[in-house]
């Protein structure tokens, strides 16, 4: 039995190498991050709670700044926001933001009380720690946005870009105020009274 015991742990420890390693220290860093806050997270603390040595982070990630960007940036990928379809460009703005801010605002909560610690170690401006955890992933907004061109409900060659990020920095602007979803009657003031109008003004034709 316990020889049985051993060779399954062995087996685990060999499956968890590579990418399936790193997203285990990754997931342990955000669950650090969660609970005990960017001041508190040590790289130390982040080894314990995955079961690991330092020295493996320290081959992946040089500070503990490059752990907790890694560590946001590989929670964005992994919980994607679900992409709507209804038809519609107004239809898929109300069901985008509505599930963006349902699932974002605790992510939204987290990010804002370790972004000052991020700017004070790193030295980064505010812009270039938003690039760091974004780097080159899709917009939510992408596929709605180019499914309305092809339906022309709305020219991407025409429309300003300030147009389309506008409805998403609103919502992220609320979030951060109060650190719950945006309500439905705000979503649809964002969508129906500033976003459809400006679309419709830059609409072809």
């Amino acid at each position: 039995m316990l020889r049985a015991m051993t060779v399954q742990a062995q087996r685990t420890r060999q499956r968890r190498r590579g990418e399936e390693l790193e997203a285990a220290l990754l997931e342990a860093a955000w669950q650090e991050l969660v609970e005990a806050g960017f001041a508190r997270l040590t790289m130390e603390s982040v080894a314990a709670r995955a079961k690991t040595g330092v020295a493996v982070l320290y081959r992946r990630w040089h500070s503990k700044d490059d752990l907790v960007l890694a560590a946001i940036r590989h929670y964005g990928v992994t919980r994607p926001v679900d992409i709507p379809d209804t038809g519609s460009l107004r239809g898929d703005m109300i069901a985008l933001l509505t599930n963006a801010s349902s699932m974002r605002v605790s992510f939204a909560a987290i990010v804002s009380a370790a972004f000052s610690g991020l700017l004070a170690s790193t030295g980064l401006t505010p812009a270039q720690v938003r690039e760091k955890i974004m780097g080159d992933r899709p917009l939510w907004s992408s596929q709605v946005y180019a499914r309305a061109h092809e339906r022309g409900e709305i020219d991407l060659d025409r429309i300003p870009p300030i147009v389309l990020t506008m409805p998403f920095d609103l919502m992220r602007h609320d979030m951060l105020m109060t650190y719950e979803p945006i309500l439905p009657e705000r979503v649809l003031q964002i969508v129906d009274d500033l976003f459809m109008p400006l679309v419709t003004i830059n609409r072809p034709g």
